[in-house]
């Protein structure tokens, strides 16, 4: 039988609105699985509310409702802001309902069938005023090893040191404030311990978790791995536990069964498949695929698996794990107003946008994502408004227009031809990439394609040629479309919507990976008249993307005084601890060019500069560019090597010393201001033919000069 893919994204808490850090997580799956589609793979999707426990228990209990009505309303409102954000679920369930109850009781009973069920007396904090338990998240006091006041009953946020609840020094319930007693009370804890090397096999399987991680890991198993506490004391939102008396399967527990219970459902609603176990049987022919947030990898990698294992079912092939998002250099925050809801977002701007950003900065890896809302704008419009969305906008508004949407057939040879053929060549990479996570590398590659593509349009200038020689300018304007087409192919699972009014303007049915693996210019029918073509999506404006922000931070009101000067404030700049570098330098107080870590007076004295003549002013040409690819320099930490287009039609390699402010990752994309008439100069081996312009102190403290929204090769002056 063939391969069966099942895909699923993490179970969001049925307590509170979708956010923009959830949608990171739906997004890269959704790119993931269109992708897939797109391939001609069989691929389900699958997700649920997480619906158990005691905090969505007491936030209903404070509005004056049933849980099972609280966490209603977040099922519907999950649903519809994710369906917005054109994220497509085969089905979306709920982790409160009778199929995930069926497998939850089928699951413990296996376990403890196998004798992996451990009965313990534990002592926990009791509130005598609230007459209950208190879980971790209910108690509040002083962290015992670094004492910072204000932590929970699990884990300091200030030093990151786990303990138990009744570790906590000054110990109140979160509740009502009082002083916790200690009572007894049985627990069932599912022994994980005696799992640990069926686990580190796990862990060593090729493609399962990131390297990265699997290192992380082994320090649950230098310490000992700890049997697991999988029932809570009433009263508790969630599955009472077949055979016990007010005792309760804890969340962590039924959450991930969801998974399995959202396919039992999708399998009868949608008669696909006779039951979930068709999919998760240990031997059923499928390749379970979990994406997640870093910090809920110890129940996927090590919890999750071993109670499959156990219980007779199919162990997950992959787990894909992603980091945090920050908006603006900072972390979400209410107070702030980055905790951005997805609705806020969806009530200004098309989703597309926020779904090519991702994607341009996502990668196999774990590091954190920053939402900066001037960086969002301008890489948004300069790649895919003004690069993609033009070189389509240009091609069909020409046939459309004065060649009354006729098609050229295509061409034994010529520019126009090798344009498309070249591009076509590229898909194996777009494809590899995109299969491997590496989402910000396939968006490398798409723009390259439609740089060139309107490099070839400037060359070939149709416009200019209309008149002369009709003909000519319809050849190469088809071959310009042909390569639109493929663009909206390999930008489907990114901005579906996107390409799907592109495949509707060229009057073509949608194109996709299988279908491209035999692919051969010319790509459209040229017998076909074209559709109708109009802007596929107008360019961000700045007042627009700051109204996602209900209550702008100081970071965006001072952006907008900073505009006038063209300087960046330094808040807007910062970036998630995963993105800086560690390396230092002494600081160049002036305002500089970065040819390499030679350059400057690095650690000197300021000397006043002599003044010049405008003629020799007049010698420096300055050019708009936008670098397509970075890269470390090896043995240099101070350097990147760029490769920068300036509308050349073959981008320019620039070696900067910039890399203790910026990554690699970081500056892809962005536009920038070169020196372009500079003498080439090798540095530590590579010709760098060009300087960038920065501000700033130097060191981290740097930034690229902005050109603005302005066309690679633009004269800036």
């Amino acid at each position: 039988m063939a391969e069966r893919i099942l895909v699923t994204s993490a179970l969001p808490y049925a307590n509170g609105a979708i956010h923009l850090g959830h949608v990171v997580e739906y997004v890269q799956t959704d790119i993931y699985v269109r992708f897939l589609r797109s391939c001609g793979q069989d691929v389900v999707y699958f997700c649920a509310d997480d619906t158990h426990g005691t905090p969505i228990e007491i936030n209903a209990a404070k509005q004056g409702i049933p849980p099972e009505q609280f966490v209603a309303r977040f099922h519907d409102e999950h649903q519809r802001d994710l369906r917005d954000f054109d994220v497509r679920f085969n089905y979306f369930h709920s982790t409160n309902s009778p199929e995930n109850r069926q497998y939850a009781e089928l699951i413990y009973g296996r376990l403890k069938d196998a004798g992996d069920i451990d009965r313990r007396d534990i002592e926990q904090a009791y509130c005598e005023k609230d007459k209950r338990f208190l879980p971790d998240r209910f108690i509040r006091g002083t962290c015992p090893n670094c004492k910072s006041p204000e932590q929970y009953g699990d884990a300091c946020e200030k030093c990151g040191k786990t303990y138990n609840p009744t570790d906590l020094i000054d110990a109140r319930c979160a509740l009502c404030g009082t002083p916790p007693v200690r009572r007894n009370s049985v627990h069932l804890f599912f022994k994980l311990s005696r799992h640990a090397d069926f686990l580190q096999e796990v862990l060593k399987r090729p493609g399962f978790i990131h390297p990265g991680l699997a290192t992380q890991l082994q320090g649950f198993f230098e310490k000992g791995l700890a049997d697991w506490d999988i029932s809570r004391d009433g009263p508790y939102f969630g599955f009472a536990i077949p055979g016990e008396t007010d005792k309760f399967f804890y969340v962590w527990l039924d959450a991930p069964i969801g998974y399995i219970a959202t396919t039992e459902k999708w399998a009868k609603e949608s008669g696909l498949a006779k039951d979930a176990l068709e999919y998760w049987d240990k031997g059923a022919p499928t390749r379970i695929v979990h994406f997640i947030g870093k910090d809920i990898v110890y129940f996927h990698a090590l919890f999750w698996p071993a109670v499959l294992q156990v219980a007779g079912f199919h162990v997950p092939n992959e787990i894909k794990v992603h980091g945090h998002l920050t908006v603006n250099g900072e972390k979400m925050s209410k107070s702030r107003g980055t905790m951005v809801p997805a609705r806020d977002y969806l009530e200004q701007l098309d989703p597309s946008y926020l779904r090519y950003f991702y994607a341009a900065n996502l990668g196999a890896g774990v590091e954190d994502l920053d939402l900066n809302l001037k960086d969002f704008r301008l890489r948004v419009n300069g790649e895919l408004v003004n690069n993609v969305g033009n070189l389509a906008n240009r091609a069909l508004s020409m046939l459309a227009g004065p060649l009354e949407k006729k098609l050229a057939p295509g061409r034994a040879e010529g520019a126009g031809r090798t344009l498309v053929e070249q591009a076509l060549a590229r898909v194996p990479e777009v494809r590899e990439a995109f299969d491997k996570l590496e989402y910000r590398a396939a968006i490398k590659i798409i723009t390259d394609i439609a740089s060139t593509a309107n490099a070839f349009l400037q060359t070939a200038a149709p416009w200019a040629l209309v008149k002369k020689d009709a003909e000519a300018a319809r050849a190469d304007l088809s071959d310009a479309a042909d390569v639109a087409y493929l663009l909206g192919a390999l930008l489907a699972p990114v901005t579906p919507r996107v390409s799907e009014r592109l495949f509707a303007q060229l009057n073509a049915p949608p194109l996709t990976f299988q279908a491209l693996a035999t692919a051969k210019y010319p790509l459209l029918d040229r017998s076909r008249p074209l559709g109708t073509p109009e802007p596929l999506l107008p360019r961000l404006e700045e007042d627009r993307v700051n109204a996602i922000l209900k209550t702008p931070p100081e970071s965006v009101v001072a952006e907008s005084a900073a505009a006038g000067s063209g300087g960046k404030n330094k808040k807007t700049e910062k970036k998630p601890v995963e993105a800086k570098t560690t390396e230092a330098q002494p600081a160049v107080p002036t305002t500089q060019a970065s040819p390499g870590a030679g350059a400057g007076t690095a650690g000197a004295e300021p000397v006043p500069a002599a003044d010049i003549e405008y003629a020799d002013f007049a010698k420096v040409v300055l050019k708009a560019g936008r670098i397509v690819a970075a890269e470390k320099v090896k043995g240099a930490d101070k350097l990147l090597k760029l490769e920068v287009d300036l509308g050349e039609g073959t981008p320019r390699t620039i070696v900067s010393g910039i890399a203790e402010a910026y990554t690699a990752e970081a500056v892809a994309g962005r536009r920038v201001v070169v020196v372009a008439n500079l003498k080439p100069r090798k540095l530590k081996g590579i010709e760098s033919r060009g300087m960038l312009l920065t501000a700033g102190a130097g060191g981290k403290d740097l930034s690229l000069l902005d050109p603005g929204d302005v066309a690679p090769g633009s004269d800036v002056k």
